[in-house]
């Protein structure tokens, strides 16, 4: 590792440690030339997701764009941002475990519709309106029922 002090290209490891919920080793260097000390991080190198919208286009995944949509769909409701930052976390792990480097829009919305629908109905359909494109009050309707007799079934 190079030192930022001195450029030289040797150094050695005096403290290792986990950090940032263990993804991350946070390790404290001393330059073997100029005894200065320094921090770096290691991580793993995370392969980079494509995502394919409805019209073909493809663009990196941006985790703000799910946490953003989540938020929008519980504007208001009982669910905290620690909630919501959980959710998007279980959503990202589930796309980087698939291993695929292009995944559809549609299956991530059909992964957020499936955690809000755990977590609050409301949300679940405010999203769904927007996810699913509801044309009129009739295909609204349709998607109401449907959770008002899943709903009833659990009771």
């Amino acid at each position: 590792m190079k030192c930022p002090y001195c450029g030289w290209n040797e150094s050695k490891v005096v403290d290792s440690r986990p950090a940032d919920e263990y993804t991350v080793i946070r390790r404290r260097r001393e330059c073997e030339s100029c005894s200065k000390r320094f921090t770096t991080y290691e991580k793993i190198e995370e392969m980079p997701l494509i995502i394919v919208k409805r019209d073909g286009r493809r663009e990196l995944y941006q985790r703000n764009k799910i946490i953003n949509g989540i938020l929008k769909a519980c504007e208001k409701r009982p669910v905290s941002v620690k909630d919501i930052e959980e959710m998007a976390d279980n959503i990202e792990k589930e796309l980087y475990n698939t291993m695929d480097k292009e995944i559809e829009s549609k299956r991530i919305g059909e992964m957020v519709m499936a955690i809000l629908r755990k977590v609050d109905d409301v949300a679940y359909v405010r999203f769904a309106s927007v996810y699913k494109q509801f044309k009129d009050i009739n295909t609204f309707m349709e998607e109401l029922n449907k959770l008002i007799n899943e709903n009833s079934q659990i009771l």
